[in-house]
């Protein structure tokens, strides 16, 4: 099953202030302009000097911002209220040698939380963002865990590590894996679809916003979704096109957090951290601990 995966936001008043990187570091405009796009197959750790550095233009990370989604979703009981809240947590874990960023996300449908996630993002020394592996908890009605079946990590058991957003998006360009994990049928892929768009939801509106598609070759039943990235920003929405689910979403809220609360979100990311070494020990237990940066 396709699932919605974030692409971290920043809000542009705090962005503003926040260096960008706008391409392919280094080299002259033709050297730049002749630059091949990065696919899965260019992943080597020695490329992320500074992996927790995320500033790509398209898909910003900081540490303490927290941001809110709200749409509609069918998780068979047809489409209902649906939230995301995406924080990025002050802590990081090293993947297939690689320090990446730890994002936690809660999936909220019709007031209750179905889904909790580590995700795992890193950048390399050209701009480019990586998503380095995922720990999805399920949780029953009551919100109690049941499983994460969907685990899996760069490096382990034959999963690789795949790019989230490029460093600089083009049309015409080739079509991207986002990550690969074969045992559990993750293989998402995206192609730009458009450059220049612009988007308007609740945190306002924004121009030169690049559109992407993203589907899964594994289970093509599912369509595909459209997403929507503002420079300096990140994702603003997510529209689908077929599939059961017909996942929507938009910003609505975008924010920095207090001390107090990042002390709460810090505990709370750690506990899944801690569960996942007894709920997914073979894949998890090759990691060490998260730490705090």
């Amino acid at each position: 099953m396709l699932r919605y995966r974030l692409a971290a936001v920043l809000a542009a008043m705090i962005v503003m202030a926040l260096p960008l990187a706008l391409g392919a570091c280094g080299g002259d405009d033709e050297a730049e302009a002749d630059a091949k796009p990065a696919v899965h197959s260019d992943f080597e750790s020695k490329n992320f000097t500074d992996s927790t550095k995320i500033d790509n233009k398209y898909s910003p990370l900081a540490p303490g911002m927290q941001f809110v989604y709200e749409g509609r979703s069918n998780r068979g009981q047809g489409r209902l209220p649906h939230q995301v809240i995406f924080t990025v947590t002050d802590l990081t874990k090293e993947i297939n040698g690689v320090r990446s960023v730890v994002l936690w996300d809660r999936d909220i449908n019709n007031g209750k939380l179905l889904e909790g996630e580590l995700a795992l993002w890193a950048q390399d020394d050209d701009g480019n963002v990586w998503l380095m592996g995922e720990y999805p908890e399920e949780y029953d009605e009551e919100g109690k865990f049941e499983a994460a079946p969907d685990t899996w990590l760069a490096g382990v058991d034959r999963a690789e590590a795949g790019i989230m957003m490029r460093a600089d998006p083009k049309t015409g360009t080739s079509t991207y894996r986002q990550g690969y994990a074969p045992t559990i049928g993750f293989g998402d892929v995206a192609r730009v679809e458009k450059t220049g768009a612009r988007d308007c939801v609740p945190t306002g509106c924004y121009d030169d916003v690049v559109v992407t598609r993203e589907t899964n070759p594994e289970e093509p039943q599912d369509g595909f979704q459209l997403k929507y990235y503002a420079p300096g920003l990140g994702n603003t929405r997510a529209a689908p096109r077929g599939g059961k689910e017909k996942e929507i979403l938009v910003l609505i809220k975008a924010r920095r957090l207090g001390a107090a609360e990042m002390d709460d979100v810090r505990r709370e990311a750690l506990k899944l951290d801690k569960r996942a070494y007894r709920s997914q020990k073979d894949i998890w237990g090759t990691t060490a601990p998260a730490e705090q940066r």
